[in-house]
């Protein structure tokens, strides 16, 4: 009996000291005076979202309604504390004013598990500045109007597809976007034909639906090395990436070594990587431009830039299926270029379509393909300005993209899909504190002139010819997933497309 009760008040001892650890450090927001949801013990805020019933887009949504008068909210991912930002001007100075201070996403590169990790959405800000800045010219103006016969041809093959098909089709169309995409990437960045359009086996469209795969291992995988790092490089020999590895450094490598061997030059993503690499001291000390860091730059511009756009486009035709209207309107703009230029669709072209950005940009409002920002402190401490509010260095902070691009104090009518908020005159409110797809400041998103023109280009060839309607696979609004910070749509998007008989 006396043993029973010894293991008892063993068992209520650790009971107790967990009990005030957790609420210790459920306490971190408390004290500071930021108001926030009450956490859980193991949980923290996020309970619904580990057990797969919510998605942290829908949840960061939520959070803002629920406390749209607090310039930043506290939450917790299990006992991590987390500063979610709402703030426009406090969010504008972690993005761009005091940058410095906030040059480092949260996320790790793992590279004993995960080689390709080593790109510049995860690398910390010593290696990633000079990789950075020598990237860049890869996605100048006068690349993009060097890629765009490409970016054309590959239009093109998207309305010989599009001509093929059955009339009144049931299409899944973030599928068929994918591919159109792919093959963009293919020709822009490796100058490889990939034939995903023509080939259902297209081995890039294969790696493509690994790379962005989900399911409950792969977001236990995804928790793990987001919580704990360095215990998920220690137990590389349970994943296996070996595949997606092998195939982006033999294909990157492959390249690499063919264009040298017989001097040839083309004017893309991996000539800049080989340039680089011909002169290391571009890049400094702090880099070295080994095969693994090649490809993993190759592996991201690959991955973002297919599986961005096609969910931009995707989204596109979605809304314009609902909106007869607005399609009518954006097909007679594109009528009218291609009209003007003798049947084509010049570089200089994509800039004019003024209603089609405006399409574009309202459906990034609203489908925004990442569901948030990610910083981390780096300075030993920062304190908001206007507020009295300081942290330490490391502490993590969210800015909640869904969140603020569905606030109806910025947005009005949210889920309403209106792209006259974009027009000249009507996008007062529209800054670079309040809406930001493709992010702010300096770690925004490296391609995102190549995304808009690619997706612009493939949106007109598409719709010239071409209308969208909803059908009886057509979900209103349709499930979406998460899939690290990305979102995507559960089941496609299905929609029906039809000839227009104006030949």
């Amino acid at each position: 009996m006396t043993v029973i009760f010894e293991i008892f008040c063993i068992v209520a001892a650790f009971v107790l000291l967990f009990y005030y650890y957790m609420n210790t450090t459920f306490n971190f927001w408390k004290i500071r005076g930021v108001k926030g949801p009450r956490p859980l013990p193991l949980f923290g805020n996020v309970m619904d979202i580990m057990l797969r019933k919510k998605i942290m887009a829908e949840y960061l949504i939520e959070l803002c309604k629920t406390y749209k008068n607090e310039p930043y909210i506290g939450i917790f991912i299990r006992s991590t504390p987390i500063l979610v930002l709402k703030d426009p001007q406090l969010i504008k100075s972690v993005l761009i004013k005091d940058f410095s201070y906030f040059p480092q996403r949260h996320l790790s590169v793992t590279e004993k598990v995960e080689p390709l990790s080593q790109h510049l959405f995860h690398l910390e800000a010593d290696k990633w500045k000079p990789l950075r800045n020598k990237l860049t010219p890869a996605f100048t103006s006068g690349k993009l109007k060097e890629m765009f016969p490409l970016i054309k041809e590959c239009a093109n093959h998207l309305e010989q597809y599009l001509e093929k098909m059955p009339d009144d089709n049931i299409v899944e169309i973030y599928e068929l976007m994918g591919r159109f995409t792919t093959d963009v990437i293919g020709n822009c960045a490796f100058g490889i034909e990939m034939n995903a359009l023509a080939d259902d086996n297209s081995e890039f469209r294969r790696m493509g639906r690994e790379i962005f795969r989900s399911g409950l291992k792969r977001d236990l995988r995804e928790g793990l090395r987001t919580s704990f790092p360095k215990l998920y490089n220690q137990l590389s020999f349970l994943f296996d990436y070996s595949h997606l590895t092998k195939f982006f450094l033999n294909i990157v490598k492959e390249t690499m070594e063919y264009r040298k061997k017989h001097k040839y030059i083309r004017h893309d993503f991996i000539n800049i990587l080989m340039e680089l690499r011909e002169q290391p001291h571009k890049l400094g000390e702090e880099v070295e431009l080994t095969d693994s860091l090649c490809a993993a730059q190759a592996y991201l511009f690959f991955g973002a830039g297919f599986e961005s756009s096609a969910w931009t486009m995707s989204n596109v035709l979605y809304e314009l299926a609902q909106n007869k209207d607005i399609q009518d309107r954006v097909r007679q703009e594109i009528e009218e270029v291609f009209e003007k230029n003798e049947g084509t669709i010049l570089y200089e072209s994509v800039s004019t379509m003024k209603y089609l950005h405006a399409v574009f940009q309202e459906t990034l409002r609203k489908h925004s393909p990442v569901w948030g920002l990610f910083r981390k402190c780096v300075a030993p401490s920062y304190t908001f300005a206007g507020t009295d509010l300081t942290i330490q260095k490391d502490q993590k902070i969210f800015i909640p993209i869904y969140g603020m691009h569905h606030n109806p104090e910025i947005h009005p009518k949210p889920l309403v899909f209106d792209p006259d908020r974009f027009l000249n005159g009507n996008n007062s409110v529209i800054n670079d504190s309040t809406y930001f797809p493709f992010g702010r400041g300096p770690r925004s998103c490296i391609g995102e002139r190549f995304a808009i023109v690619q997706s612009k280009v493939g949106l007109a060839s598409f719709l010239r010819n071409h209308k969208v309607d909803v059908c009886d696979k057509t979900e209103i609004p349709y499930p979406i997933r998460q899939s690290a910070f990305l979102v995507h749509p559960k089941r496609g998007i299905y929609i029906k497309v039809s000839k227009i008989n104006n030949k």
